[in-house]
Parts: structure tokens; C-alpha cells; sequence
């Protein structure tokens, strides 16, 4: 919190409340409990308020909510790269969150490829930035390369690619340091729908292959069913979880079999509603 900022008497009370449990009060791999977040002087700009949910280990959940209800904010806090309001408190594998952790990875919707360096290379920086064993780096960059579907476009270069392609290789660069977490910012939202919608299998496949906990930030409520065992719908600013919806669908899921359900039907008139869509 910025300085003159100031924690209102609901979230000092909710500070004192226990930390969220998942729904069978097992461990999870994240827990928020009683996030806040006001931007500038008091009394500043309310971003997030009271926001409380736990996500269990390899679970995929999307969040969903109107431009400017703090989605980006709350992601940027559970990834440790912003900090709430004091009162609240994340907790990922177990551990309080200071600051950025190696259990998460984050993709955001420009990726951050370099443009003089190829598919391969740019994969490979985080790793040796970090100064893994040469022999480690190249046993996962090949694994990832065929997960990824990369194989033919190593040695290209970021302009030579598609932009789905070039959001696969974002991808890339975050799984080859193997993180636990993976937090999702819209990393399909700037691409036509097609591609959206192929990238959107392609994501599917690749989190059934290595099960990590992810959690997307989508305005898409086709995308958010399609791809999510949970959907979280946020309020207006200041944002607060105002539902958690399970998506009871089976997997693994195909867009055309998905879609034809009658259940999905039901999800998307019933998370429009939530969001305000008539």
C-alpha cells in the first residue's frame, strides 16, 4: 500500500479470518485470502477488494470479469510481482508470497521474445539465465519443442512466425523452467478468433500433458468453459469474486463436442448473466 493509503475496517476484520480451503479443505497450490489493492494517495483508487479463493494442485481455473475490475492487478499480486493491501495475504505451495517465486510462470499477452534470436534460443534464456546444467536445457527445450509443436520452426526467427505460434514459443520460455503455477494474462486475446480457438486446444492439450495448476485471465466465457474445471466471475471495480462456478463437463474436451452440449449452453447464458450480458 502507497503511503497515506489507509485499510479499511472490513479488511482488518477480514485479516483475522482463517486462510481459504479448497472445496474438500485439502492442500492447494494458491490461496488468496482477504486481497485488497488501493492505487495512490487516500483515498486512492479501489482496485480489488476482500477477494477470497483457494486453487488446488493441477486445477485449471479462469477468471473472468469487466474491463478494469482488477483481473491483471490480482494476477500481478498471486505471482508476486505487486503486493496487496496490508490484511491480505497469498500463500503458493504452501508458503507465504513476498515476492517472486520459481513455482510460477507468467505468460502475458505480448510476449517477450527477442527478435534477433531464434525459436530455440529464446526458449532456452530463462534456463541459462538461471544457469542450469547445459545437458538439462537441452533435454527440455527438445521435450518442449514436440510438446509445443516447434519442431520444424526452431531456427526461425520471432518475425518468421505466426502469432500463434510466437505465443506458443511464450509458452515455451516459461515451461522450460518447469514452474509448478502457471498464471495465463490473456496470452490469446490480441489473435483472431480462429487462432484464439486453435491455440485454445492446443493449450488444453499441452496443460493435460503436464498437469500444472493454471489460472487464466480470460474475457471470453466460450474460452473460460471450454478450458476450465472452475470459473471465477469478478464483480465491477472494486473487483471481488462474486461466484465460483464448476464446470462439470468431461474431459478430455474437444471444441466440437464440448460445444454441442447442452451443459456448455447452460455455463455460457449462466456466466453471461453474471457478467451482465443479456
Amino acid at each position: 500500500m502507497g503511503r497515506g493509503e489507509e485499510v479499511t475496517p472490513g479488511v482488518a476484520a477480514a485479516a483475522r479470518r482463517p486462510m481459504p480451503l479448497d472445496a474438500d479443505g485439502g492442500e492447494s497450490a494458491i490461496r488468496v485470502a482477504h486481497v485488497a489493492k488501493t492505487f495512490g494517495a487516500a483515498p486512492g483508487v479501489r482496485a480489488l477488494e476482500a477477494v477470497d479463493f483457494a486453487v488446488p494442485r493441477g486445477q485449471f481455473v479462469s477468471i473472468l470479469g469487466p474491463s478494469g475490475c482488477g483481473k491483471s492487478t490480482l494476477l500481478r499480486i498471486i505471482a508476486g510481482l505487486m503486493r496487496p493491501d496490508p490484511g491480505g495475504e497469498v500463500q503458493v505451495q504452501g508458503h507465504r508470497q513476498t515476492g517472486v517465486s520459481d513455482d510460477i510462470g507468467v505468460v502475458f499477452q505480448t510476449h517477450n521474445m527477442l527478435p534477433w534470436e531464434t525459436v530455440e534460443a529464446n526458449i532456452r534464456l530463462a534456463a541459462e539465465v538461471r544457469n542450469l546444467p547445459a545437458a538439462d536445457i537441452d533435454a527440455r527445450v527438445e521435450a518442449l519443442l514436440g510438446v509445443l509443436k516447434l519442431e520444424k520452426f526452431r531456427r526461425n526467427y520471432p518475425h518468421e512466425l505466426s502469432g500463434g505460434m510466437r505465443q506458443r514459443a511464450a509458452l515455451g520460455q516459461i515451461l522450460v523452467l518447469r514452474p509448478q503455477i502457471l498464471l495465463l494474462d490473456e496470452p490469446f486475446g490480441a489473435l483472431d478468433a480462429l487462432t484464439r480457438d486453435q491455440l485454445n486446444v492446443e493449450l488444453l492439450r499441452l496443460w493435460q500433458e503436464v498437469r500444472k495448476t493454471v489460472v487464466l485471465i480470460t474475457h471470453s466465457i466460450p474460452e473460460a468453459i471450454f478450458l476450465s474445471d472452475r470459473v471465477l466471475v469478478m464483480s465491477e471495480r472494486p473487483g471481488r469474486v462474486i461466484d465460483d462456478i464448476r464446470i462439470d463437463l468431461p474431459r478430455p474436451r474437444d471444441p466440437r463436442s464440448t460445444k454441442e452440449r447442452v451443459e456448455f449452453g447452460h455455463y455460457v447464458v449462466r456466466l453471461g448473466q453474471l457478467m451482465g450480458v443479456e
